[in-house]
């Protein structure tokens, strides 16, 4: 479980740099360079994703409650949703043009979802500590920026092509957490 907490302390140091300390960002930048800061944030970014797959992988299974097996169906609809939020700001979708924060709205999602199907204290701490950090960091990107009105970005092209995105990419992370023994169907492996 060691493992697991320290990988979401990195991360959310990964990433609290430029979103809640922009000064000191901007002055690192100016000394390793925008490509030099960019690389070491990917680079802390990528060891604490491996720490938090490995110490959740690892972390002792401690029942803390027992979700219903028909929440499974209200987790599989949260995470549609969950996906074509968080990849609409990439592809001018339409949730872009209604959510200031579509990436970070798509993590609170993901891991309210998740939370509802997984009972164990490993998933509480592990999606908790990233709901956590999505709305830490929502908090500060409004105060830092702001609430500039949002802009209508998405055209009826960009809208067909982020139905088509979201429905591919729910069905390669379904697919891939089935081939990893946790399928989110019923009746799954």
């Amino acid at each position: 479980m060691g493992l697991l907490i320290a990988g979401l302390v990195l991360f959310w140091a990964g990433h609290a740099l430029p979103i809640f300390y922009p000064p000191k960002r901007a002055k690192l930048a100016a000394r390793l360079g925008d490509g030099g800061i960019k690389g070491a944030t990917t680079l802390v970014l990528l060891i604490a994703l491996i720490m938090i797959v490995i110490g959740y992988q690892r972390a002792e299974f401690i029942t803390v409650w027992y979700p219903p097996g028909w929440l499974v169906h209200v987790n599989n609809l949260l995470m549609v949703i969950a996906v074509a939020i968080f990849i609409s700001g990439s592809l001018k979708g339409w949730p872009a043009d209604k959510i200031r924060h579509p990436q970070l709205t798509g993590v609170k999602i993901w891991a309210v979802a998740h939370s509802l199907v997984n009972g164990d204290l490993a998933s509480i701490i592990l999606f908790g500590g990233l709901l956590g950090w999505a709305v830490a960091a929502m908090i500060a990107l409004n105060k830092r920026d702001g609430k500039a009105p949002l802009e209508k970005r998405s055209t009826p092209k960009s809208a067909a092509l982020h139905v088509v995105a979201t429905l591919v990419v729910f069905g390669v992370v379904s697919g891939v957490h089935t081939y990893l023994g946790y399928s989110p169907f019923p009746g799954g492996a």
